[in-house]
C-alpha cells in the first residue's frame, strides 16, 4: 500500500476523489440550509460531475452542463405549455432533449438537456416557473462550487507522467537493441526477428500512451496557479520534442530489425569484420539508453571510423546494402539519443 500510495498520479487521483466529496457535500449544505432551494438534489449532483481531472475540464465541462440545463429546463417548459403534462409532454421533452445531445457544443454534457426535462417533468407535473427557476440554480450552484473546488484546493497537475512515460519508452528501446545484440551472438532464427518487430510496435503503444499523456499535461496546467512554482508540472513542449525523436528513434529500431531478419532469412553470413564491432557498438548504445541523460558524442566518431575501416576492406559486394543500411540505421539512432539527452538537460 505504501508503494502504491508513493506514486505521484495515485496521490492525486485519491485527492480528487475527497475533492469530489467535499463539493457535493458543500454544493448540498448551501443548496438546502442557506438557500432553502426546493428539493436541492441538482446542486450536488452537478458538484460531483465537476470536479475532473483538470481545472480547464472542470470550467469546459461546467459550462457546458449549465447550458444543457438551461435548455433542459427549456425543452421542459414548452412541452408542458404545447403538450400539457402527462406521458406525451414527457416522450416529447426526452426526445427533443436527446437531439439538442448531438450539438457540437455540449456533446460531452449533452444527455443532461434530456436528464434534466425528465427531472423537471416528473418532480414537478404543472412546471411550476418557481420550480424551473429552483432548477437552474441548483445546477449553477453545483457547477460553481465544484469548478471553485478544484480550481482553489490542490489544483491537479500532471505530475510528469508523460515524462516518465517517455523515459520507459527510452529505457525499452536500449532493452531492444541490446536484446538484437544478444540474439545476434547466437544463431538468430526467424522467430527472434518477428520478435524484435513486434516489440517495436510494443513500443509505440507506449508512444501513443505518451501522446495521451501530453494532451492531459497540456490541459492540466491551463487555468492552473500552481503550474509555475510546482515540481508536479512538467514541460510540454520539451516533451513533444522528446516524443518527435523517439518515434523516429522507434522507427529506425524497427529498420534495423527488418533488415537483419531478411539477412537471417536467407541466411546470409556476415563478413566478421563488419559484424563483431556493429554488434559491440550496438549493445554499448542500448545499455546506455538505459540512462535517458546519458550522452553519447564519442560513439558517433567510432561509428565513422569503422565505416572508413570496412570502406578500405575487400568485403562482399552483394551484403554492403546490408551493412551500409545497419549502419545509417545505427547512426541515426545515436544522434536521436545524443539529441534526446540535450532537450532534457536544458
Amino acid at each position: 500500500m505504501r508503494g502504491l500510495l508513493a506514486r505521484p498520479e495515485v496521490r492525486t487521483d485519491l485527492l480528487q476523489v475527497v475533492k469530489s466529496t467535499i463539493a457535493t457535500v458543500v454544493a448540498w449544505l448551501l443548496a438546502a440550509a442557506v438557500l432553502d432551494l426546493a428539493q436541492p438534489f441538482l446542486a450536488p449532483w452537478a458538484a460531483l460531475l465537476t470536479v475532473h481531472a483538470t481545472v480547464r475540464t472542470s470550467v469546459w465541462r461546467g459550462g457546458q452542463t449549465v447550458v444543457a440545463t438551461f435548455l433542459g429546463i427549456i425543452v421542459s417548459f414548452l412541452a408542458v405549455v404545447t403538450l400539457g403534462g402527462g406521458v406525451v409532454s414527457l416522450g416529447a421533452a426526452v426526445l427533443v432533449g436527446l437531439l439538442l445531445a448531438r450539438l457540437t457544443a455540449i456533446r460531452a454534457e449533452g444527455v443532461t438537456v434530456a436528464t434534466t426535462a425528465l427531472f423537471v417533468l416528473t418532480s414537478s407535473a404543472d412546471g411550476a416557473s418557481i420550480v424551473l427557476l429552483h432548477r437552474f440554480a441548483d445546477t449553477l450552484l453545483g457547477v460553481a462550487v465544484g469548478v471553485a473546488v478544484n480550481f482553489l484546493v490542490v489544483p491537479p497537475l500532471d505530475d510528469r507522467l508523460t515524462e516518465r512515460q517517455l523515459d520507459q519508452v527510452d529505457r525499452r528501446l536500449g532493452n531492444l537493441l541490446r536484446r538484437i545484440a544478444d540474439d545476434l551472438s547466437l544463431p538468430a532464427s526467424n522467430e527472434h526477428a518477428q520478435a524484435w518487430i513486434d516489440e517495436t510496435r510494443a513500443i509505440d503503444a507506449d508512444l501513443d500512451r505518451g501522446e495521451e499523456l501530453l494532451r492531459h499535461s497540456r490541459d492540466s496546467q491551463r487555468y492552473n496557479v500552481r503550474r509555475r512554482r510546482s515540481r508536479a508540472a512538467g514541460d510540454p513542449d520539451r516533451d513533444e520534442t522528446v516524443m518527435h525523436r523517439l518515434e523516429e528513434g522507434v522507427a529506425q529500431a524497427r529498420a534495423i530489425a527488418r533488415t537483419v531478419g531478411d539477412a537471417v532469412a536467407d541466411a546470409e553470413e556476415w563478413d566478421p569484420r563488419f559484424r563483431e564491432p556493429w554488434l559491440a557498438l550496438l549493445r554499448e548504445v542500448g545499455e546506455r539508453m538505459a540512462d535517458p541523460h546519458a550522452g553519447m558524442e564519442d560513439l558517433l566518431p567510432r561509428i565513422d571510423d569503422l565505416v572508413r575501416d570496412l570502406s578500405r576492406e575487400e568485403l562482399p559486394g552483394l551484403l554492403w546494402t546490408v551493412y551500409g543500411d545497419l549502419l545509417v540505421s545505427l547512426r541515426t539512432i545515436v544522434r536521436i539519443v545524443d539529441d534526446v539527452a540535450s532537450v532534457r538537460d536544458r
